[in-house]
């Protein structure tokens, strides 16, 4: 029966302990013989005495008393020779690689190395939803249609090439349509204002005396008839009226409907005025009658006296009351053709719009107004004569240039209007109010 061999002790003895600042001495195995006796693999651990593993942290060096004094017979002898190194087995080996407080607490060391390839935000992704759609951006796609013949082009040439070239496009014959233009009146004179007349002008003085003038004067309410009124408007006999102060000249009435006006070359601007008014609103308002209204007259221009032969002569209309010292057409509530340059006049003091060809001695000219409802509201042009024949015809409100695009208050209908003949210089001429020996009777005068 066997129990098993008890192992020897490493030591025979306790170890003497070193003096102290002493190293201490290596421990001896017992006996002296050959190390036959130990196993193969400690006997191949040469080194281990010099290389013994380091202690664990949880182990304790042993401590020595510091009051042992060791012999003197043992401090003189030498030391012994260090024993012969002993190879341990592989039991007592220290493990593998480093110590465990220099080792990862894991064996996996793929946290610590970087994972293989670029980065996950240079990586490209498996998943094609974060690749963009094929195509141009949606802005600049073209929707999408089943039928796509609108996008692409039909088969074959262009129409207008045909086959070889030759075969041309239908064309609508406008010309059969549309007739000769040549015959269309002239277009309405659009910003053709003038700021000097060509002909003659008035001292800038008087003109800012002209609005002083009207400032102070406004326009007056329409009138109501009476019976001395209503006859001389029946007769076509109303009464011119000079101005009373430095008018240079001779008026006066020569038939029913007839008068003869004549200035010498020093007169200055004058403006004659006939009473009672051609155009009373309480009688001939467009908005009382469905027909319209026309009022008109003519002037027979007999000699002209002025230096350059100009026939300084105006024809037209104005609401009441009017600076005499002025020619109609300059300031508010009057329009006016002048005979001198041509140019038409609706409040403007300046040079007038470009209208007709100056005035010429021997020929009558006449001038008139239409007043007429239109849908509730009154309409109003005004028409030019030369000879017996219209020349000029324009709409009160028409479109005109900034400056002469000025107010027609007075003229539109709602102010009774007189006849106003302006002259300065040396005029002979006669006014004729009398229907019966006008050259030219508008449509749908009524007698």
């Amino acid at each position: 029966m066997c129990f098993g061999r008890k192992e020897k002790q490493l030591y025979d003895e306790e170890p003497a302990r070193p003096a102290p600042g002493m190293a201490p001495q290596q421990p001896t195995y017992a006996g002296d013989g050959p190390k036959s006796s130990l196993p193969s693999s400690f006997q191949q651990q040469s080194s281990y005495q010099q290389q013994a593993p380091p202690q664990s942290p949880y182990q304790q060096q042993p401590s020595y008393q510091q009051s042992y004094h060791r012999p003197a017979a043992e401090l003189s002898a030498a030391p012994p020779a260090p024993p012969a190194p002993v190879e341990l087995s592989s039991d007592y080996a220290p493990p593998p690689g480093p110590p465990p407080k220099m080792r990862p607490q894991q064996e996996d060391l793929s946290y610590i190395a970087p994972p293989p390839g670029p980065p996950p935000s240079r990586q490209q992704h498996d998943d094609t939803s974060y690749a963009p759609p094929p195509g141009p951006p949606p802005s600049k796609q073209q929707q999408q249609h089943d039928d796509l013949s609108y996008i692409a082009p039909p088969p074959g040439s262009p129409p207008s090439h045909g086959v070889g070239g030759t075969e041309k496009p239908p064309q609508h014959d406008w010309q059969s349509v549309v007739p000769d233009t040549s015959l269309f009146p002239p277009p309405p004179s659009f910003f053709s204002g003038w700021d000097r007349s060509p002909a003659s002008n008035a001292p800038e003085a008087e003109a800012e005396a002209g609005e002083t003038w009207c400032a102070q004067h406004p326009l007056t309410a329409p009138i109501a008839l009476d019976a001395f009124v209503i006859e001389a408007l029946r007769a076509h006999n109303p009464r011119l009226m000079a101005p009373a102060a430095d008018f240079r000249g001779a008026l006066r009435w020569t038939a029913p409907g007839t008068w003869a006006l004549q200035t010498d070359d020093k007169a200055r601007d004058s403006c004659i005025i006939g009473y009672p008014p051609l155009y009373a609103v309480t009688a001939h308002s467009p908005l009382r009658s469905p027909q319209p209204t026309v009022i008109y007259y003519e002037v027979l221009v007999l000699s002209s006296g002025t230096p350059r032969n100009e026939v300084a002569l105006a024809l037209g209309f104005t609401a009441l009351p009017y600076p005499s010292f002025r020619m109609p057409g300059w300031h508010r509530g009057s329009l006016a053709v002048h005979g001198d340059d041509g140019h038409k006049f609706i409040n403007d003091r300046w040079g007038g719009q470009s209208f007709t060809e100056p005035f010429k001695r021997g020929e009558t000219y006449g001038i008139g107004m239409v007043f007429s409802n239109a849908g509730g509201r009154i309409e109003t042009e005004i028409f030019f004569t030369r000879e017996g024949r219209e020349v000029g015809r324009w709409n009160l409100h028409e479109e005109t240039d900034g400056e002469g695009n000025l107010p027609v208050t007075g003229l539109e209908g709602f102010h009774d209007l007189s006849c106003a003949v302006g002259t300065y210089g040396a005029v002979n001429c006669q006014v004729v109010f009398d229907p019966a020996r006008w050259k030219f009777v508008p449509p749908g005068y009524q007698y």
